[in-house]
């Protein structure tokens, strides 16, 4: 059986830049097979575009609402869309 690929907009805020936040992130997409990107943006917030296999996105959108150990998350904003079809993770 195969898992139909979702993807997601992530914002993540509460003190969630310079604490690693970008580099862990991208460390759990490899592990989870997630492709997208992570950004620090000027709001302080953190912005990720990711897509992988159902399951193992929400696994991802769960661990954002944790964050690395220094992470304070205060809110993740979830908004699902369509597969954009990206290769990898990066930091942006």
């Amino acid at each position: 059986m195969t898992q139909k690929t979702k993807a997601a907009l992530i914002s993540v805020t509460g003190r969630v830049q310079g604490v690693g936040f970008r580099y862990y992130t991208q460390q759990k997409a490899a592990e989870l097979n997630i492709s997208g990107f992570v950004q620090n943006k000027p709001n302080r917030s953190v912005y990720i575009e990711a897509e992988g296999e159902e399951e193992n996105l929400k696994t991802f959108i769960d661990w954002c609402h944790l964050g690395p150990q220094r992470a304070m998350v205060t809110r993740v904003y979830t908004q699902h869309v369509p597969p954009m079809n990206q290769n990898g993770f990066v930091i942006k």
